[in-house]
């Protein structure tokens, strides 16, 4: 009997902790998500009011962007509620257009308020084809405002691409 208590312990422990446990590839996303948090916030300090006062937030730390005429760009991150992780997150985006070049960036997107994350989160969430981020420059956090309970801002990290949007952005959330 002794036997039986224990091993039905141990499963629900191994069970319980697979379940909230996130992959090799989640944890390296969620790593990368904090360094670009750091340099987000090193970049333009008006952020920090953002990070501090929204909702949640989600930082795609590895965006690839590219095309030439027809382009797409897509990444991974984490989903943040309360400066907490509450799950993990990807984009992805194909349009036809005046564009050419290659380009990585790192994207974050704010919730002003708690309806706002919860639409991400539900999956009811999408970016109209004329949103676009704010190309992060020092200072110009500060005068950024939310547009229907958003605010996207972006932070070249290589390549030159002559495209800023992020309209028609399809996102997915997986939660822990």
């Amino acid at each position: 009997m002794k036997t039986i208590k224990s091993i039905l312990v141990i499963t629900l422990a191994l069970l319980g902790t697979s379940t909230f446990a996130q992959s090799k590839k989640d944890k390296k996303i969620m790593a990368d998500a904090q360094k670009a948090k750091t340099t987000l916030l090193e970049t333009s300090q008006g952020l920090e009011r953002f990070f501090d006062e929204s909702a949640g937030y989600v930082i795609f730390p590895n965006v690839g962007k590219g095309g030439f005429i027809i382009g797409g760009a897509s990444g991974n991150g984490v989903v943040y509620e309360n400066g907490t992780a509450i799950g993990m997150a990807n984009l992805k985006k194909l349009n036809i257009g005046l564009q050419a070049g290659g380009q990585a960036i790192i994207e974050v997107i704010f919730f002003e308020t708690k309806t706002d994350l919860d639409r991400f989160t539900e999956g009811k969430f999408e970016f109209a084809a004329e949103t676009s981020a704010v190309a992060l420059k020092s200072g110009i956090a500060f005068e950024a405002k939310y547009k229907d309970g958003v605010a996207v801002f972006a932070l070249p990290k290589a390549g030159l691409m002559a495209d800023a949007s992020v309209g028609g952005q399809k996102f997915g959330y997986k939660p822990f």
